[in-house]
């Protein structure tokens, strides 16, 4: 009998400027067994995309340099980068504000206020 290739970790890149938020984040993400990189804003984000390939993005919104919704459509405009999911993680919970992330491309869309740790592995589950 052959053994079963072992599956590949998957690579989850993580935008987000508080310490707290992207500490709690990437607890919950590498505790799921997600290999899981950070990056301080999108424009830290955008270099670490273009450095090395990722299954998964999981951004804020509200950053300094590059918000999340200028990240997810630099991504979108990307051909390299284009079909790469990306969930926005944000205390931003208005209508208008999940319209701008469907706009942009966002692939789902969490609000902060009401975080549930379970619902964004599944999201990611889904995704990736």
């Amino acid at each position: 009998t052959q053994a079963e290739p072992e599956e590949r970790v998957k690579t989850i890149l993580l935008a987000e400027d508080s310490v707290t938020s992207r500490m709690l984040l990437k607890n919950v993400l590498s505790a799921a067994g997600y290999a899981v990189d950070a990056a301080v804003d999108g424009v830290d984000a955008l270099k670490a995309l273009e450095e090395r390939d990722y299954d998964l993005l999981v951004t804020d919104v509200e950053m300094p340099r590059m918000n999340g919704f200028d990240l997810t459509a630099r991504i979108r405009a990307d051909e390299r980068l284009s079909g790469l999911p990306v969930v926005l993680v944000t205390s931003l919970g208005s209508s208008a504000d999940r319209e701008r992330g469907s706009d942009v491309g966002a692939s789902a869309y969490i609000v902060k206020s009401g975080f549930d740790q379970n619902k964004l592995l599944d999201v990611v589950r889904r995704l990736i």
